[in-house]
């Protein structure tokens, strides 16, 4: 494997053992979301960077932000990733660590409607082939 290649990999293996509580959370419930071919991936590497969930099929990226996304440099960065994301074509969907505490259904809705905006938005049926990552 190539150098960098084992660098990504030991990166994205790093920041899954790292989960926070909050995005422990909303993994065991992703599965919850009643469509299929909603495949997402824990913290892949798209473009060097290391997004909290992604769906490739859906071009659909899911982000838990903790309090330090409220600081100035953290939101500045967090806008050129989210720019960066939009570019390559992803739908960005950001939720604060309380939301997935206090309004976990409300958190999965908004993500549902996500899946499906997306679906529609690039001609996607379930059981559509590609359906993997």
């Amino acid at each position: 494997m190539p150098k960098l290649d084992r660098f990504k990999l030991q990166s994205a293996r790093r920041l899954r053992a790292a989960m926070t509580e909050e995005e422990r959370r909303l993994w065991r419930h992703l599965w919850r979301i009643p469509v299929e071919g909603t495949h997402f991936r824990r913290q892949a590497s798209v473009g060097g960077y290391y997004p909290d969930f992604i769906s490739h099929r859906l071009k659909l990226i899911i982000e838990v932000d903790g309090f330090q996304h409220g600081f100035d440099g953290q939101q500045c960065h967090d806008a050129v990733r989210t720019r960066w994301f939009e570019s390559q074509g992803y739908r960005v969907v950001r939720f604060w660590n309380h939301e997935l505490k206090n309004e976990l259904d409300s958190v999965l809705d908004t993500i549902y409607a996500a899946v499906e905006e997306r679906k529609s938005h690039l001609g996607l049926r379930d059981g559509a082939e590609g359906a993997g990552g």
